[in-house]
C-alpha cells in the first residue's frame, strides 16, 4: 500500500491527514494552537507552535502507519503570513497573520513606489491590500529596522514548516500569489515589486509549480517525527487552492464556496485576467499553468464562531441552528454585515465593522443567528456577483469548509445563490488537496484533474427553494448598506486611534 499525507497549517490548528492513491481518509487529526491580538487590526502567531503542532500530528501517523509506505507530503496553510527568519534560520518575530489589518498606511505606499494601483494590478492581479505580505515587509521596515536588519529570509507559514522538514527553502506559485511580490501571470518573482517593497532576490525561497517534489525530509525531521528520510515533500499549494484541489475547482466551469473560518468563492481560469476593478483576487492556481478568481469574505464562519462565543450561554452548535430553523428567511427584517475583522471582497476595508442592522425588541437569538448565516451568505454572493462578467454564472456550486456541516446554513446558500448546493466525499479541505497533490506529485496519477476525477464523489445536494425569491428582493438592501457606513467606519477608526 502507499500513502499520501496532507498538512495544512491552518489559523488556529495544523490539520493532518492520510489517504490511499483511491483518495479515501485513513486518518485525519487537528492540533490547536493560539493566535494572539495584542492591539487593534493586529494578528500575530509563534510559527513554533505550528511546528510542535506538525511534528505531533506527524509522530501519531508514524505510529499507526509504516513510514516506508508514506510515499509523499503535501503542505498547504494560511495564505499571506509573514515569517522571518535570521541567517541561521531563527524566527525573528511572530508571524504576522492574514487577517493582520494594521498596514492600510504601507499598502498606499507601496502602490505608489510600485508604479500605481494599473501597475499593481497588471502585474500581481490583485491591488496590494492590508492582509498581504509585501505591507507587512514594509512595515517591519518601517516600525521594527533592528529586525528587519537581521532578516536572511522570508517565508509562508507552510513554507516555514517545510523548511522545518527539510532545512530547504522553497515555496510555489499559489501561496506566492498573495505576497504581492509575484508576477502571477508570468508565474516568477516580479523585480519590480521586489524593488518596490526593498526585498532582495537571496531573501525569498525558490519557486516551483504545486505538484513539484521540491525536497525531502530531513535526517533530523526523520527523527522527530518517526518518517523515513528523504520522503519526498511536494510543494502544495495556499490553503484555498489546496482545498479547491480536494473538491474538484480544476477545470473550466466549476465553482466553490468555501465556509471556514474565512469564506472564499473560487472559479478555475485558463488565462490569467484579473478582474477590472481588482475586486476578486486573480492567483495562479495549483493545477500547473493554470488560475483562478477567488472572492474573499475575511469572516465567514468565524462570525458564528463569535456569534457561538458571545451568546451560545452553553448551547452547542446545534442547539442553535435548531433556535434558528424555525425563523423565517430576511429574519424578521434583521441583517448583518460579517465585517469582524474588516473585509476584503468586494469591499478592500479594514476599518469595517460588523454591524447588525433592523434590531427590534422582537429579535430573540435564533433571529441573531440565522441574520448571521444569511450575512454571510448575501457576502459571499457579492463576490459571485463579480463573477458573472468573468462568464461564471454556475447552476452548481461545491461548498465546504466547517459551516458546510450545517444543512441549515447549505439551505441559505442555495436560497441566496439561487443554485444547487453540493457536497462532496472530501470533507478536510486544504489537508485533502495537499494529500492530493502529494499523490500527482510522487506519480500516483498523470495530472491534478485526473486524480480529481478519480478519488471525488458527489455526497449530497441542496436545491434552491421558495426562499429564493424572498433573499432576491432582501439582497439589494444588504449591498447598500456598506455604502451608507463607510464614512462612519472610517470615522470610528479615527476615533479609536487605528488612523
Amino acid at each position: 500500500m502507499s500513502y499520501y499525507i496532507g498538512i495544512d497549517v491552518g489559523t488556529s490548528s495544523t490539520k493532518a491527514l492520510v489517504i490511499n492513491a483511491s483518495g479515501e481518509v485513513l486518518l485525519s487529526m487537528s492540533h490547536e494552537y493560539s493566535f494572539q491580538t495584542p492591539q487593534a487590526n493586529w494578528a500575530e502567531c509563534d510559527p513554533a507552535d505550528w511546528w510542535k503542532a506538525t511534528v505531533q500530528a506527524l509522530t501519531e501517523i508514524t505510529t499507526q502507519f509504516d513510514p516506508q509506505q508514506i510515499v509523499g507530503i503535501g503542505l498547504s496553510g494560511q495564505m499571506h503570513g509573514l515569517v522571518l527568519l535570521d541567517a541561521d534560520g531563527n524566527v525573528l518575530r511572530p508571524c504576522m497573520m492574514w487577517n493582520d489589518q494594521r498596514t492600510a498606511t504601507e499598502c498606499v505606499e507601496l502602490t505608489e513606489a510600485a508604479g500605481g494601483a494599473a501597475r499593481v494590478l497588471e502585474i500581481t492581479g490583485n491591488p496590494i491590500m492590508t492582509g498581504f505580505t509585501a505591507p507587512k515587509i514594509r512595515w517591519v521596515q518601517k516600525h521594527e529596522p533592528e529586525v528587519w536588519a537581521q532578516v536572511a529570509k522570508i517565508l509562508l507559514p507552510k513554507d516555514y514548516i517545510r523548511y522545518c522538514l527539510s532545512g530547504d527553502f522553497y515555496s510555489e506559485v499559489s501561496d506566492a500569489s498573495g505576497m504581492s511580490l509575484l508576477d502571477v501571470g508570468k508565474r516568477e518573482w516580479s523585480s519590480t515589486m521586489l524593488e518596490a517593497c526593498g526585498v532582495g532576490r537571496s531573501q525569498l525561497p525558490e519557486l516551483t509549480e504545486s505538484t513539484v517534489a521540491s525536497t525531502t525530509v530531513s535526517e533530523v525531521a526523520a527523527a522527530l517525527t518517526g518518517l523515513k528520510a528523504g520522503t519526498p515533500l511536494i510543494a502544495g499549494g495556499g490553503d484555498q487552492a489546496a482545498a479547491a484541489v480536494g473538491c474538484g475547482i480544476v477545470k473550466p466551469g466549476v465553482v466553490s464556496c468555501s465556509l471556514g473560518t474565512s469564506g472564499v468563492v473560487f472559479a478555475h481560469a485558463e488565462a490569467f485576467a484579473p478582474e477590472t476593478e481588482g475586486r476578486l483576487h486573480a492567483f495562479c492556481s495549483s493545477v500547473p499553468g493554470k488560475w483562478h478568481h477567488m472572492g474573499v469574505q475575511l469572516s465567514c464562519a468565524g462570525s458564528y464562531q463569535w456569534f457561538y462565543d458571545t451568546m451560545g450561554q452553553g448551547a452547542t452548535f446545534d442547539q442553535l441552528n435548531a433556535e434558528s430553523e424555525w425563523i423565517a428567511a430576511g429574519s424578521e427584517g434583521l441583517l448583518f454585515l460579517p465585517y469582524l475583522s474588516g473585509e476584503r471582497c468586494p469591499h478592500a476595508d479594514p476599518n469595517a465593522r460588523g454591524v447588525f442592522f433592523g434590531l427590534s425588541r422582537m429579535h430573540g437569538r435564533g433571529h441573531l443567528g440565522r441574520a448571521v448565516m444569511e450575512g454571510v451568505a448575501f457576502g459571499l454572493r457579492d463576490a459571485l456577483e463579480l463573477m458573472k462578467p468573468l462568464g461564471l454564472a454556475p447552476k452548481e456550486i461545491v461548498v465546504n469548509g466547517g459551516g458546510a456541516k450545517s444543512s441549515l446554513w447549505r439551505q441559505i446558500l442555495a436560497d441566496v445563490f439561487n443554485a444547487k448546493i453540493v457536497t462532496v466525499n472530501a470533507s478536510e479541505g486544504a489537508a485533502f488537496g495537499a494529500a492530493v497533490l502529494a499523490a500527482v506529485g510522487t506519480g500516483a496519477y498523470s495530472s491534478v484533474v485526473e486524480a480529481s476525477q478519480a478519488m471525488l464523489r458527489i455526497t449530497g445536494m441542496t436545491e434552491p427553494g421558495p426562499d429564493a425569491a424572498t433573499y432576491d428582493r432582501i439582497y439589494p438592501v444588504y449591498e447598500k448598506l456598506y455604502g451608507t457606513l463607510k464614512d462612519s467606519f472610517e470615522a470610528l477608526a479615527k476615533v479609536q486611534g487605528i488612523l
